[in-house]
């Protein structure tokens, strides 16, 4: 088992509302946490803006280190390269293959899309070191165009996708997989633990689980598609009363969102039902001092509630913020929610490859 440690930052939103432009952004472009959905090693986590939580991998030989963001929510692994000069590239360590001997390159090329940015380039070889995990021939995406302003601002170069090889972009097989085709895993699982503050701590472990850090029994939760990590949730509640998600509805555990995102009318429900008023940028803002119940999300007959602390942050200007974020994505049946980082905070989880398959036990 590898453990691989998880750096804790601010969110791309503190991030920009302290440099003044998180409100002309989000005029210009309100970011969707749907976006990329249209379509045992430890590694430690840093969390990013409440956007994400991030650590460091090294790509080549010699090694050339980046900051990622560890996403289950995408299943591509890209970073900046020397081939790119867009200006979110100019302010990111960049990839050289000149300087690596074990990079091979090739002519595919690769895009990708997030809620608040994409991502194109050209897929090369070359060997990944995450922890104490090495991965040889593995396809990277070296990026020669980021477009748009609000990467520039992040303070992570790349993504490193989790997810299944079927939404990969242009079929590059991702780490995960070569890690368990390769058997430099003892089990075909990873796991992950996010601190619920700017304490350290917060961890992917590849290959096992680490039971000191969650109580009680995992319940193991079947998935519903081999894309994302999806599950069936029952309801959602507050007061004890079905609020959204009536009858039953799709969710994705996505470590690369911060938010909570789902359908626009639920979110609203949820909203009114805190009493939350929509500011001009398009956050939904709380009394600090407000009395507000749990959220639980009902999933195979087990409650995983979300008390007020997980759910609002307090944000630098002393306001207090919703984390439930509204989008439209239609889907062919249910209607789909994406679980991000506020949810896994409060729930040790466990990405079950083998069984197809996720775990969740309050986190310790």
């Amino acid at each position: 088992m590898t453990r691989v440690t998880l750096q804790q930052k601010k969110t791309a939103q503190r991030v920009l509302q302290g440099s003044g432009v998180l409100g002309e952004l989000l005029l210009q472009q309100a970011p969707s946490p749907a976006a990329k959905h249209r379509r045992t090693t430890t590694e430690l986590l840093e969390n990013y803006m409440d956007l994400s939580y991030v650590c460091t991998i090294s790509i080549g030989t010699p090694p050339q280190q980046f900051s990622v963001i560890f996403d289950t929510g995408s299943a591509n692994l890209w970073v900046p390269s020397v081939y790119c000069s867009s200006p979110a590239c100019a302010t990111h360590r960049r990839f050289d293959p000149a300087r690596s001997s074990t990079y091979h390159g090739t002519t595919t090329s690769v895009a990708t899309w997030y809620g608040t940015g994409s991502m194109v380039g050209v897929l090369g070889y070359d060997t990944v070191t995450v922890g104490s995990i090495q991965v040889p021939n593995q396809m990277v995406g070296l990026s020669q165009w980021e477009p748009g302003s609000f990467l520039v601002h992040v303070p992570f170069d790349g993504f490193l996708g989790l997810a299944f090889p079927n939404i990969a972009s242009s079929r590059a097989t991702p780490l995960f997989d070569n890690m368990m085709s390769q058997g430099l895993v003892a089990q075909d699982l990873f796991s992950i633990y996010l601190t619920p503050d700017e304490r350290n701590g917060s961890f992917v472990l590849f290959g096992g689980i680490d039971d000191s850090y969650f109580t009680g029994n995992l319940s193991w939760i079947p998935l519903t598609a081999q894309t994302y990590w999806q599950i069936k949730v029952d309801r959602v509640t507050m007061h004890g009363l079905p609020i959204a998600c009536v009858r039953g509805c799709q969710a994705i555990l996505d470590s690369g969102t911060s938010m909570l995102a789902g359908p626009g009318l639920s979110i609203h429900h949820i909203h009114h039902e805190m009493g939350a008023t929509r500011s001009p940028n398009g956050l939904h803002t709380v009394g600090c001092s407000s009395i507000l119940p749990d959220v639980v999300f009902v999933i195979a007959g087990t409650q995983f509630p979300l008390p007020p602390q997980a759910y609002i942050v307090q944000m630098e200007d002393g306001s207090c913020v919703s984390g439930f974020e509204a989008y439209a994505l239609p889907t062919a049946a249910d209607e789909l929610w994406i679980l991000g980082s506020i949810f896994l905070r409060r729930y040790y989880s466990v990405f079950d490859r083998a069984n197809s398959r996720v775990g969740l036990a309050p986190a310790a």
